[in-house]
């Protein structure tokens, strides 16, 4: 399924996911591996590049956590991995060690406007490594480029954005239920564990059908915007890039999180 997420500017991030087979035999892509650099240094896809939101997020000025790196740092580290806002990429992960790190890298795709196509690997590297398939320890070549960006503002959410539209939205909460969720939560968030929006064994993401059902059931009115959050918008934005996949509307990573509310409401 090719999902594209369109702005009333006319840009399109195209989505989609990609077997192992077919990311075998598929030439021309340039692959992120979004997993901690640790998991990529023992092993990754050959020819594929560490980019793990671990080395891309800091604590911001005003003490916030985990925040992403501006657009224009993203497209300095892009470029010099030489890749385009027009490359074809893969991007994978595994769904547990990096937190759902590859939500987070397709949603910073989307909000820097990335234009050519991103292939989500279907099942991460525990379904490349069941085909059989190689992995390497080497690290890749890569002549530098020039990345040009188009932020998207459509696809994130800021903390005094969330007050102010109240329930002309849906919140949902992807964090932990016992250690994070019942402690304390944003008001009037509905909890749904990011864990929620991937299948065993491979952790593949849900299909279409699943999603939809799976926020149909905790009571999410699809004809709103739905803003997924966590601590700091990477397992948010696993959900996030879940329900792209399935083709639904309205989808937005409050990428700042708790750690942004929290300083928000100070």
């Amino acid at each position: 399924m090719l999902i594209l997420t369109c702005t009333t500017s006319a840009f399109c991030f195209s989505l989609q996911p990609l077997s192992a087979e077919a990311a075998h035999n598929q030439k021309g892509l340039i692959v992120l591996d979004a997993r901690p650099q640790k998991g990529w240094q023992q092993g990754h896809l050959p020819g594929a590049f560490s980019f793990s939101w671990e080395d891309y997020t800091r604590t911001d000025d005003q003490g916030v956590k985990y925040r992403t790196l501006p657009a224009q740092e993203l497209a300095l580290a892009l470029g010099r991995l030489g890749i385009t806002e027009q490359s074809s990429l893969l991007i994978y992960g595994d769904a547990d060690s990096s937190w759902g790190g590859e939500g987070w890298l397709a949603w910073a795709l989307a909000w820097i406007g990335h234009q050519g196509p991103v292939y989500v690997l279907d099942g991460g590297i525990q379904a490349w490594q069941q085909k059989g398939f190689s992995l390497t320890t080497e690290t890749p070549a890569a002549t530098a480029a020039v990345y040009q960006t188009q932020p998207q503002p459509t696809v994130a959410i800021a903390a005094a954005d969330i007050e102010r539209l109240g329930t002309d939205i849906n919140l949902v909460d992807t964090r932990s239920y016992f250690t994070e969720w019942l402690p304390s939560h944003l008001p009037g968030a509905i909890h749904i564990n990011w864990e929620k929006f991937f299948s065993a064994p491979q952790r593949r993401p849900l299909s279409p059908q699943a999603c939809r059902a799976l926020l149909e059931e905790n009571g999410i009115d699809l004809n709103k915007p739905v803003v997924y959050y966590c601590t700091g918008g990477i397992r948010s934005g696993y959900a996030w890039m879940v329900h792209q996949l399935a083709g639904l509307p309205g989808a937005i990573n409050f990428e700042g999180g708790t750690e942004e509310w929290a300083a928000h409401r100070r």
